[in-house]
């Protein structure tokens, strides 16, 4: 293959991932509001387009494989697939994760008491959530490394939002015994978000390393 060729299989590559992460990144929008406003209509919405995330993964699995295979790259450019492969499945799980929060939007049917001052805290964290995945794709698109180490420090901002959100649900809790149940789902999905957070961060670690070829923990 002309290095010509190579180049613009390689950004096909960056533009599929890209692509990849708009979706998820319309995800977890989607399933956060489905969960604050009890939409079930969009929690299906997004359970039903986990389809379209696992099909991007597939492709660029197997498109970073056989680039390896076949063309053998080296230095920045193997950098350049191991990125990919190692990133979309990184943001594969986010989508996986605001899977989950669509079916927890789904299960809360069931539940008549709701912590409507919790739920806000939610919508706040999710947008938190949100920003932060939006920056580390956009950090991965400009290959910007010092953007990228800027945008990991957010996870604490997002580890914070957990743990006080959490601590006033289980204050909540205590003042109103009946919404116990919903309480459950409120904790899984602050626990969802926050490893959502997780993986952005995860990703601007391979920023750094796409543009350093130094594996590092942000």
């Amino acid at each position: 293959m002309l290095r010509t060729q190579f180049e613009e299989e390689l950004e096909k590559l960056h533009n599929q991932f890209y692509s990849m992460g708009t979706e998820v990144l319309a995800q977890i929008n989607k399933t956060v509001r489905a969960f604050v406003s009890h939409d079930v209509d969009l929690a299906q919405e997004v359970i039903d387009e986990d389809d379209v995330v696992n099909e991007y993964e597939v492709k660029l699995e197997k498109k970073s494989l056989e680039i390896i295979a076949l063309q053998q790259p080296i230095a920045q450019d193997l950098r350049n697939v191991i990125t990919v492969l190692k990133a979309s499945s990184d943001v594969e799980r986010m989508g996986d994760h605001a899977v989950s929060i669509a079916k927890a939007t789904l299960r809360m049917q069931e539940e008549s008491q709701y912590l409507v001052g919790i739920e806000a805290e939610i919508k706040k964290m999710g947008r938190a959530v949100k920003a932060m995945v939006e920056e580390a794709l956009d950090a991965y698109v400009t290959s910007d490394a010092d953007k990228a180490r800027d945008v990991a420090k957010i996870d604490a901002d997002i580890d914070n939002y957990f743990r006080t959100i959490q601590s006033q649900a289980i204050e909540e809790i205590r003042q109103n015994p009946d919404a116990i149940f919903a309480g459950k789902e409120y904790f899984q999905v602050l626990l969802y978000l926050e490893r959502i957070g997780d993986y952005a961060k995860n990703l601007c670690e391979w920023v750094v390393y796409l543009k350093t070829g130094k594996i590092i923990e942000l």
